[in-house]
């Protein structure tokens, strides 16, 4: 089945590129992770995968791909996930889920948490906290987000722009409001091969969250869209679904 190209908007305005795969019932909004994109293979394949399920509705997070404004990385975000959700229900689906990578799955801890109105939510190698430098990878990660050379060579090389200099307020982390998306079911998915995230993280999410809730730890698994086999996005899809469907 094709993909619908859709064009969104948050509600402060930024305009959201986004791909829908039609279903019934159940619609998964894809979140990806820090400079992917909906139009890339990796997100596509992932996307493919979860429409046995339903429908899929993937986002561009604004300064990604063709979205317009420029990334916030994981904080106004929110605003773009809550468009895709607004467009479900717009479009009929009785049911609508989030699954969201690394970055994506911060976002979607924290629209389901501050937002709310979705039927459950899944967090695929999400940061628990901001700041995190103690690995190589994110070192990386914050060079390209806090150092002019660095956003210059994600716009170049990755077609992500990056808001220059700080939050003028830090928005509130994962694991600070992870206790407010209950009675929505939450799935915290991580690697115990994770060479940007440790096992930490997603133990910190969990251990913040309220049940229904399920932590997967995955052995072998590295990190995000990449990493991610058919077989463990099949086993999410399935989740959301019988989640998301079922009464609470």
């Amino acid at each position: 089945m094709s993909v619908e190209p859709l064009t969104l908007h948050a509600m402060d305005g930024v305009r959201i590129d986004a791909g829908h795969l039609p279903g019934d019932g159940l619609c998964l909004v894809l979140a990806h992770g820090f400079t992917g994109a909906w139009r890339q293979p990796t997100t596509r394949r992932i996307a493919a995968v979860l429409g046995e399920v339903g429908g899929v509705i993937a986002i561009d997070f604004r300064g990604h791909g063709r979205s317009g404004g420029r990334s916030t990385v994981g904080d106004r975000e929110i605003l773009d996930v809550d468009a895709a959700v607004r467009h479900a229900r717009h479009l009929g689906y009785r049911h609508v889920g989030l699954v969201g990578f690394s970055m994506g799955g911060a976002v979607v801890v924290r629209h389901a948490a501050l937002h709310g109105g979705i039927d459950a939510v899944a967090a695929v190698s999400a940061p628990a906290r901001w700041y995190y430098r103690d690995t190589k990878p994110m070192r990386r990660v914050h060079w390209a987000i806090e150092r002019r050379s660095g956003r210059l060579a994600a716009r170049l090389v990755k077609r992500t722009r990056i808001a220059g200099g700080t939050w003028a307020t830090v928005p509130a982390a994962p694991h600070e409001v992870a206790g407010r998306i209950a009675p929505t079911p939450l799935l915290v998915v991580h690697g115990d091969q994770d060479p940007f995230l440790p096992v930490e993280h997603a133990e910190q999410l969990y251990a913040a969250a309220r049940d229904p809730r399920e932590l997967w730890i995955e052995p072998g698994y590295g990190h995000a869209e990449s990493a991610a086999t058919p077989a463990l996005i099949r086993r999410i899809g399935q989740w959301a679904a019988s989640q998301a469907t079922a009464v609470h």
